[in-house]
């Protein structure tokens, strides 16, 4: 009579598993910070340029630009001319025409659309404290709808808006705000689209926040600005 023999399934070990759970995360962390930092000098460039475009576009009579540190101090510095940015630093462009003369400035701002953040572009005329106009530097708005703010010329036509500073210098006169469809009384203000109110609103909230904060600490170096140096 033949014993019978029982068959046990071999198992992987505990231990094995994670060493080789842990081998396969390293290897893919290896090659995740290789293409990151493969790829970040040309991601960089690349954002360079779109903001440097988006300038031009915004100052159609600049034919160069100087970029700038407005510093929480009040003082401004070229970029790259003293390091890294102080804490609360805000970055803008100056643009000059052919003979070196100042014709406009630019910054960014932004505000929360329907989707995302919506990041725009917007310009600034010192010699008449209003913004120009504005240019969309990333957005992931409903196409077809958010995305009527760079084509519908109602909403253009809200500009320029005025934007002159307080008694005092420390913050705009009047805030820039966006109001309902067909509600705009003030030069300040922002007609909203209608049925892309929140789009509206990011646009006339990322001016604002930034305006109010940036063009107090430029005004008294507007005159260090009106040549290109």
């Amino acid at each position: 009579m033949s014993a019978e023999v029982t068959m046990v399934p071999q198992t992987t070990p505990t231990a094995a598993m994670i060493r080789t759970l842990g081998l396969i995360s390293a290897i893919c962390g290896l090659i995740i910070v290789g293409a990151y930092q493969s790829t970040y000098d040309a991601v960089q460039e690349n954002k360079r340029i779109a903001v440097e475009r988006a300038v031009f576009k915004v100052i159609p009579s600049a034919k160069s630009i100087v970029e700038y540190w407005a510093l929480s101090d009040g003082q401004i510095e070229k970029v790259g001319a003293g390091g890294t940015a102080q804490a609360g630093a805000i970055k803008f462009f100056a643009g000059y025409d052919e003979p070196g003369k100042l014709v406009g400035l630019a910054a960014e701002g932004a505000a929360k659309g329907y989707s995302d953040y919506v990041r725009i572009l917007f310009a600034y005329d010192p010699s008449a404290a209003t913004v120009t106009g504005f240019g969309v530097v990333s957005a992931r708005e409903t196409p077809g709808i958010g995305d009527k703010i760079t084509v519908d010329k109602a909403f253009l036509a809200n500009f320029p808006l005025e934007a002159k500073l307080s008694d005092d210098g420390m913050v705009l006169a009047h805030e820039i705000r966006t109001v309902k469809h067909g509600s705009k009384t003030n030069p300040w203000e922002i007609d909203a689209i209608s049925g892309a109110t929140i789009t509206s609103r990011a646009v006339g909230k990322g001016i604002n926040d930034t305006a109010q904060t940036l063009l107090p600490r430029i005004a008294p170096h507007l005159e260090k600005l009106k040549e290109k140096s």
